[in-house]
Parts: structure tokens; sequence; C-alpha cells
């Protein structure tokens, strides 16, 4: 990539990519709702598409955080992947994805879920490959950038703090007392 598209940068709605898809039976559990599994491969393909047409470059998924399903699609439904860089790295790329799910015949629209995947840009080696700044046009753009970079650092101090937990960990008074009141029976051999 040359050094001037570099620094140069895109902004948010250069990447933005909408993928639609009809939902079949092949895609659904014996209830008729869409497997959690087929909405995550069409998010990672989504997020792809969006992450490498920023980058310039192949990408690959490193990590996924909040899934959270908040309504079922279902099959007959039309359901979109909406996806959009909200961050960027030297080499990461972080794409936001709404996933909403359209009933054609009750033109009931709902929003099924929001993701967050973290994209690497490699070259042709398959090193790390350097991305284009992020050019931020509107105060949703920026929110949604600092909220990425908040994710981050907290999911880093997380990481820290549960390392430590784990190292640290014995059960003591204090442990029984934390899972009094969790479905759980504690039955140690002595």
């Amino acid at each position: 990539m040359a050094e001037a598209q570099l620094s140069e940068g895109h902004t948010v709605s250069y990447s933005q990519t909408t993928i639609t898809e009809l939902m079949i039976p092949a895609y659904a559990n014996f209830g008729g709702k869409i497997h959690g599994g087929t909405l995550l491969s069409l998010m990672d393909k989504v997020a792809y598409v969006c992450a490498s047409k920023h980058a310039g470059n192949y990408c690959v998924t490193v990590s996924v955080d909040n899934v959270h399903f908040l309504a079922p699609a279902e099959v007959g439904d039309l359901v979109s992947l909406i996806a959009s860089v909200n961050y960027v790295g030297s080499s990461s790329i972080v794409v936001g994805i709404k996933v909403i799910a359209e009933n054609v015949q009750t033109a009931t629209v709902v929003h099924t879920n929001t993701s967050y995947f973290t994209m690497v840009a490699k070259g042709q080696g398959g090193e790390k490959a350097v991305v284009p700044p992020l050019i931020l046009e509107s105060v949703e753009d920026i929110r949604r950038f600092a909220s990425a970079l908040r994710r981050r650092r907290l999911r880093s101090y997380m990481t820290e703090r549960m390392v430590e937990y784990k190292k640290d960990f014995v059960v003591d008074d204090e442990t029984r007392a934390f899972l009094a009141n969790e479905r759980c029976i504690i039955r140690l051999a002595s």
C-alpha cells in the first residue's frame, strides 16, 4: 500500500458494508430459530469485508466481543448485517456489526444483536500490515472510536486481574462466602 494512502486514511463510510441473506431451513434448529453459529459465521464474513476494504489487505479475526443474542432470527427472515470500522490501531481494526432480521410478510424489523470483531491486517508474507488511520466525521464516529478504545483498555485490565486471581486462588472462607448463594455444592476430597 502506498505511504500516501496510509497517511490520508479512510472515512468510516468508505468501508461500511451491508450483507443481507435469506434465512433458510438449513440454518435453523428444530424450533425454526436460526443457529447462533450461523449468525456468527455471517458476522465474521461481513467483518472481513469491512476490515479488508479499510486496510487494503487480507484481514484475520483475532477476537469477538459482546455477542448478545437479543432476539431470534427465524426461517424466512431477511437478515442484514451492517458493519462499520469503529477503531483502528497500527494493524488492528475493530468492526462494529449490527444485525437485524426482517419478516417481509409482516414488515417487522427486529434488532437481533450487536457485536465487535477485532481484525488484524496481514501483508503478502503473513506479517502484520499497517492500516490507514480512520477519519472521524461525526460525533457518532468519535463516540464509537472512543468506546472501542475503552473496551480495549477494560479488556486488558480484566485479563490482567483474572491472571492474578487464578494464580493466587485458594478455597478459603472468603471463597466459600462468595459462592454461598450460588447453585453449586462444594465437595472437596479430603
